[in-house]
């Protein structure tokens, strides 16, 4: 066996006992769900029955019979905030009695700030059709660790960005029923580390890191019924299968585990959710509209991240399929104001007993308020605000460096996730032309 082989051989080994490509973000799992100021002040709870080229990311039919154009622009900044600490985490080495991982005890605060930006176009094409462009980034984070923390072989960093571009076609068939569809093409760059174990305690730790970027394609569909006081609407958006072409690097293992320090070239594959959403939006009176929203999340698709040759291994991740429901208002309260809210519960995607430091996830609320300011007649402003709260939860998931070989080192991962809020304050205007 040449080097290359054997050093590709123990990266493999090593990679075999970590996982996780994701820390909590603003709704279940890994997905960043606003792509919308208003959308964001009602808590996500009517976008699929709702008209216009702020709706497009959730339905590519909102823009059905449109005249003229319109765009809508927003900034959304995330605030999040929560501690994840150990509560007897253990590491066996081999030929040894397991022994406490050490480190710092305690993580304030992991998943950095943010700005998510979103925007969208579309315009009129004539007898009820309309095209439109989207541009989301609907998977983006960073979350990490320092790198005595006693998480540090389970995570250290760990960074995903997406941006989505969506082009989409839309028709007024009937003057009630709507159809759209789109394609999504989507970009993702992901890096993930974590510090590795020496056979010996006294020894420094080595580290490992997989990195990888690439474009990967998509599609969704959706249609609505436009009636006088009620719109319902449905669509879905398909998974996609990420490819991403990078590497894999280890550094820093000594003694006998030397020979599998080393850089490997090679790809990573994984597949981010199908999502099928369906609601509706009720006018009671001309000034006040109720929502409702569900949406079901393909999280399953997301079972483990695949690294390609020379390396040939999978990185199990064992999601599960998930609801998240929304209910919410818009009221117009003078004819240049609308204020709105509403509320969400969604489900993590995590399972109870598989969660680790690098997606620390836990079932989550969702509150909001919002408003919309008319400024003339074409510019509108939105604002909004969310606070959302995860759950207290364990942090349990049992990882081994070097998994299958004669230096395999468990380790016994306790821990705990509390007091983890987000606070999400968005920006968006909107313009007719």
């Amino acid at each position: 066996m040449n080097l290359i082989h054997r050093k590709a051989l123990g990266i493999a080994t090593l990679l075999a006992g970590t996982a996780g490509l994701a820390s909590p973000a603003l709704a279940g799992g890994f997905y960043l769900q606003d792509q919308s100021t208003k959308a964001s002040g009602r808590a996500f709870s009517g976008e699929v029955a709702d008209t216009g080229a702020e709706s497009l990311w959730w339905n590519p039919a909102s823009i059905a019979g449109m005249t003229g154009g319109e765009s809508a622009m927003s900034a959304t900044g995330i605030l999040p905030t929560g501690r994840v600490d150990d509560a007897g985490t253990l590491i066996v080495r081999p030929g040894q009695s397991p022994a406490p991982v050490g480190g710092v005890a305690s993580a304030h605060n992991p998943i950095h700030k943010g700005v998510v930006p979103a925007g969208a176009i579309a315009h009129s094409l004539g007898h009820g059709f309309a095209a439109g462009l989207a541009f989301t980034a609907p998977y983006n984070f960073t979350t990490e660790y320092a790198p005595d923390s006693w998480a540090r072989y389970g995570a250290l960093t760990t960074k995903l960005r997406t941006i989505d571009f969506q082009p989409s076609l839309a028709w007024q068939v009937t003057p009630v029923i709507a159809l759209g569809a789109a394609i999504n093409i989507e970009h993702a760059d992901a890096r993930l580390g974590n510090a590795l174990p020496n056979l010996l305690a006294s020894l420094p730790d080595g580290s490992q890191t997989l990195s990888g970027k690439g474009w990967d394609v998509g599609w969704s569909i959706g249609s609505q019924f436009r009636g006088k006081r009620v719109t319902l609407g449905i669509s879905y958006k398909s998974a996609i299968t990420h490819k991403l072409n990078g590497q894999v690097e280890v550094t820093g293992l000594l003694g006998p585990l030397a020979p599998r320090n080393g850089t490997i070239a090679t790809h990573a594959r994984f597949t981010t959710p199908w999502q099928v959403t369906f609601g509706g939006r009720w006018a009671i009176t001309p000034a006040l509209t109720l929502n409702a929203q569900a949406t079901r999340f393909g999280w399953s698709e997301f079972d483990a991240i695949r690294l390609g040759a020379p390396l040939n291994t999978a990185i199990p991740e064992n999601y599960r399929d998930t609801w998240a429901v929304a209910a919410g208002f818009d009221a117009q309260v003078a004819p240049k104001w609308t204020v709105r809210g509403g509320i969400q519960r969604d489900v993590s995607p995590v399972r109870p007993d598989d969660r680790d430091a690098r997606v620390p996830d836990a079932n989550r609320w969702n509150f909001a308020l919002g408003a919309t300011h008319l400024m003339g007649k074409a510019i509108k402003i939105d604002v909004a605000a969310n606070y959302i709260t995860l759950d207290d939860a364990p942090i349990n998931r049992v990882t081994a460096a070097y998994a299958g070989t004669a230096a395999q080192t468990p380790v016994l991962v306790d821990g705990t996730l509390s007091k983890a809020h987000v606070v999400v304050l968005s920006l968006g205007g909107r313009l007719a032309f």
